[in-house]
């Protein structure tokens, strides 16, 4: 499953488009020049957040009991929630309450959709974070530079152009750079066993 193309479709946004690494900016289309920004922000921006809320036991079983009232934006970003709206708002050109709802929509059904892929398996907190981290790079390929979101999260490796670049070795670069942060994150998680 490719959760930003699935929500896009889900929504009814525009097509998203690719980040090109050289330029940071959204790869030109001609057939469609016009592109729906709000579905280009708001996508990545919330599955960010998704994946990186993602990483904690507590947050994973969050999703997991996928909680409809909660203001999920509020949840995924915590003290950067407001932040992370405005540059969702500024770069869509709409207004902050549109794009915060926008966004809630979003994690709503981002939630239910990772729910739905991991509801066979036997240990659906480890399930949800996996299945998380296999969509990042997807996410990341849509998401603007302009919004800077890796700076709000103090996570740069979000901003990376490498993160955006297909190939062969910049392939090799990202396993790499996922090796060694895994590597962290299941030390982490054998110590909170």
């Amino acid at each position: 499953m490719n959760l930003p193309d699935t929500l896009q479709e889900h929504f009814r946004f525009a097509p998203l488009k690719k980040i090109d690494p050289n330029t940071q900016e959204v790869i030109k289309d001609s057939k469609h020049p016009d592109h729906d920004r709000l579905g280009q922000a708001a996508i990545p921006a919330v599955l960010t957040g998704l994946y990186k809320y993602s990483e904690t036991d507590d947050g994973a079983s969050e999703i997991l009991r996928g909680s409809y009232s909660t203001n999920w934006v509020e949840k995924l970003f915590g003290d950067q929630y407001n932040a992370v709206v405005d540059r969702v708002s500024a770069y869509s050109f709409t207004p902050a309450a549109e794009a915060e709802s926008a966004m809630n929509n979003i994690a709503v059904k981002a939630a239910e959709l990772s729910r739905e892929q991991v509801a066979s398996k036997s240990d659906p907190v480890l399930a949800i974070k996996e299945f998380l981290v296999s969509q990042r790079k997807t996410i990341l390929h849509y998401l603007p530079a302009a919004m800077q979101l890796g700076q709000l999260i103090d996570d740069d490796t979000v901003d990376d152009r490498t993160n955006k670049m297909e190939g062969p070795i910049s392939s090799l670069m990202q396993n790499i750079g996922s090796g060694f942060s895994k590597t962290d994150h299941d030390e982490k998680l054998s110590h909170q066993k």
